[in-house]
């Protein structure tokens, strides 16, 4: 014991200021998801954190620096999800489907409000406001990841494939709120399918086309995506 400073030991200040950063962040996390960021004052992320308004300002500068830890802990969140399926040695498919399926239990679950990036950039439409830029920094790397993963399967046209895939998520999470959850997950994850299909298909022809010596046609033709509910 004699060699631990007093930090780790909790009789300084370091571990604590830790613990309430957390606490505030964590607070902030549940009621800016909620409420709405501009809502939720600093007064009662205080009392709610049960922290000072001196600990806040020490670890944040104002509410709105807050707001943008919140959305990079969010961000963080989903990295740390979708690298659990890399490292899982997953497939990029089972990777999109993976993603999809985490989609549908976020759209289904208790308190489930849409969006956490399109609530906030709603809240912060200037695009220069760091709330704003914090939004838009993740949905470009969503955004790359996404379409790497496309383009695992094959190159061709994995850019389109990457942003429909963008497009049904943002149109799931929000029909989801102000809708029917369970038709918008059921939605999502058949314009995933149909999506896998036809990039698969695209990976097929050239894969046909490279053993044949063709040069790949411009356009393939391929299913079309079938978003209709399965007939009974």
């Amino acid at each position: 014991m004699g060699g631990m400073t007093k930090t780790e030991a909790g009789t300084g200040t370091g571990r604590r200021v830790s613990e309430a950063r957390e606490r505030l962040l964590r607070t902030a996390g549940q009621l800016f998801y909620a409420e709405g960021i501009h809502t939720v004052g600093v007064d009662r992320l205080v009392a709610e954190s049960k922290v000072t308004n001196a600990t806040f300002y020490r670890h944040f500068r104002s509410k709105e620096d807050l707001a943008v830890a919140y959305i990079g802990s969010v961000d963080q969140a989903i990295r740390a999800q979708i690298d659990s399926l890399t490292a899982a040695d997953v497939p990029p498919d089972g990777i999109l489907r993976g993603i999809g399926a985490s989609l549908v239990e976020q759209i289904r679950s208790p308190g489930y409000r849409g969006c956490a990036f399109l609530n906030a950039a709603a809240e912060f439409p200037d695009p220069d406001h760091p709330v704003h830029r914090a939004v838009v920094q993740h949905r470009e790397w969503f955004l790359r990841t996404i379409t790497g993963l496309f383009a695992e399967i094959t190159t061709a046209q994995a850019e389109h494939a990457g942003q429909h895939f963008v497009m049904l998520r943002d149109g799931a999470m929000s029909a989801g709120y102000l809708g029917d959850p369970v038709a918008a997950g059921e939605t999502l994850l058949r314009g995933i399918e149909g999506l896998l299909r036809i990039h698969t298909a695209r990976a097929l022809d050239d894969q046909t086309d490279s053993a044949s010596g063709q040069t790949p046609s411009a356009a393939t033709t391929v299913p079309d995506i079938d978003c209709s509910p399965p007939s009974a």
